[in-house]
């Protein structure tokens, strides 16, 4: 029996899943890490002659989970298997045998095969927008200007605040201070209101924790007075400023 736990474990530390604790339920993983465990549980039956079809599997990963991902699935392959991906990602293509582009557009602008081969046959066909973005023809440039953010006063705790307008509410900030559920460590995180605010890190840092499993459920209940539960934290502050 320690042969084969130490085999499992094995696997999960070879797809960077070493941090995770035995009594962590299912439920409370990230997207990436569920994902890779599927894929290590698959390595570790040791089939071969399988055919594995993924949608996009790299949705919600880090560039560094994503690479990983990509060596699980290398790995599946190296066993005599075959991995079918639909998938976007540019690291992705590069490692692909054999890549099929579809196109050119989509809807009634799409439902062709425009090229296939390998990636440096994409990029040489004129007729492919995935590979005009690989080979730097096309790019998504990075904005010149970015929306100030609003002035920095200090959070204040839930009031009434019914004489303000939705548009004189929409600065401002939301703090969360002590957060600490799953793999956050007691941490105060301020967010600025009105903008584009992205939530980033590798998988399993503790995004999701912070964001739907704290902040969404602690607003859900302020605003709208639904029961539910959240992460372990100490308070939310700011909410004053949404309505």
């Amino acid at each position: 029996i320690l042969k084969e736990i130490r085999s499992r474990l094995n696997f999960l530390i070879n797809v960077g899943l070493d941090y995770l604790t035995i009594d962590r339920s299912a439920t409370t993983l990230a997207g990436g890490e569920a994902q890779r465990i599927r894929l290590a549980t698959q390595i570790g039956s040791g089939l071969m002659g399988v055919l594995y079809i993924l949608d996009e599997p790299s949705i919600g990963l880090h560039q560094r989970d994503n690479a990983r991902l990509i060596a699980t699935l290398e790995q599946l392959r190296d066993l005599g298997n075959t991995i079918i991906v639909v998938e976007h990602d540019e690291e992705t293509m590069q490692a692909a045998d054999h890549i099929v582009d579809i196109g050119p557009g989509a809807g009634e602008h799409g439902g062709e095969v425009v090229a296939q081969g390998t990636i440096d046959d994409i990029i040489a066909c004129p007729n492919s927008i995935t590979g005009q973005y690989l080979s730097g023809k096309r790019a998504i440039p990075v904005p010149l200007m970015r929306r100030p953010l609003p002035p920095d006063e200090p959070c204040q705790q839930l009031t009434a605040d019914v004489g303000r307008s939705p548009r004189e509410r929409a600065g401002g900030w939301l703090e969360i201070r002590g957060a600490s559920a799953h793999n956050l460590k007691h941490i105060n995180v301020r967010i600025p209101l009105g903008v584009f605010v992205c939530i980033t890190g590798v998988s399993g840092s503790g995004k999701s924790t912070l964001i739907q499993e704290t902040l969404l459920p602690h607003l859900t209940s302020a605003i709208h007075g639904v029961q539910t539960t959240w992460g372990e934290h100490e308070q939310i502050l700011g909410l004053e400023n949404i309505d």
